[in-house]
């Protein structure tokens, strides 16, 4: 994962990611370093040069809310990354988490399986798929495997034309991974996934160092099913509550629109193979 500390190594990709007009200050001669330097940033915020250094290196690992806000302000963080900055501070006692990885529940999966219309599925904090019902199932059928969306994005051989905004799906897949590395920094499972996809995407080495952070929100996608086609489709992300970690993901079709053709066609097509 990272040589560094947690803390540090956020730190260091967030300043390393600002140059000086973002922040109002002067920019003189060429510089050793990308973005802004520590003395800047401490500056900035309203602490000690020596202080800041402590921070990026992991020396002081319990700074006061105050100055983690300052901190933050001078950094130009967004409320989730700021949220992120707070939670890599926690004590491991205080962080919310399941080592025992509990599964998907009963009534979670027969909810899962009402929705014939709307291919659904539920993640993992490391973007594992751990339950999905048959559209969901039938709508990922050109990959390999329906089982990490991290893995599918970078490394499955269909991602790059299943997801036709592949940019924005792969940086909104790795700050995925990054809010929920901010939440359990200790998680085996977050630090394989990563492991993995680091050794096999150069793409996501280089977006990971970015440190950017950023959960599932409601949006819309573009993708393109080797069977029925393109698909327009909004999406919506649930919390599942009792469940540490888990989100479940619904994907719709407007009303009467080619993509909810498209659906009852692969819905067609999925009771058909079942039936083989």
């Amino acid at each position: 994962m990272s040589t560094g500390t947690p803390l540090g190594d956020f730190l260091r990709a967030r300043r390393e990611a600002l140059k000086p007009h973002d922040v109002g200050l002067p920019e003189h001669g060429r510089r050793r370093v990308p973005g802004l330097r520590r003395e800047e940033v401490a500056l900035l915020a309203g602490v000690s040069s020596d202080y800041y250094v402590r921070l990026e290196q992991g020396r002081e690992s319990s700074p006061s809310p105050q100055v983690l806000d300052a901190v933050a302000q001078a950094l130009r963080l967004n409320p989730e990354a700021t949220d992120h900055l707070n939670r890599l501070c926690l004590d491991p006692s205080q962080r919310p988490h399941d080592r025992n990885g509990a599964g998907v529940s009963q009534q979670l999966l027969q909810l899962l399986d009402g929705w014939e219309q709307s291919p659904a599925f539920v993640l993992g904090p490391a973007l594992d798929v751990m339950a999905g019902n048959s559209l969901a199932t039938a709508l990922h059928s050109g990959f390999t495997r329906f089982d990490n969306l991290a893995r599918m994005v970078f490394i499955d051989p269909a991602g790059r034309a299943f997801y036709q905004e592949w940019e924005r799906a792969a940086h909104s897949c790795v700050a995925e991974l990054r809010a929920a590395y901010g939440h359990d920094p200790d998680s085996a499972r977050i630090a394989e996934v990563v492991a993995q996809l680091t050794r096999d995407s150069t793409e996501f080495a280089v977006l990971w160092r970015m440190h950017e952070v950023k959960s599932k929100s409601q949006e819309g996608k573009h993708l393109r099913h080797p069977e029925v086609g393109d698909l327009h489709i909004r999406f919506a992300a649930f919390t599942v509550n009792g469940a540490a970690h888990q989100q479940l993901v619904v994907y719709q079709a407007e009303p009467a629109s080619p993509t909810a053709a498209a659906f009852e066609e692969l819905a067609t097509l999925a009771t058909q193979r079942a039936g083989r």
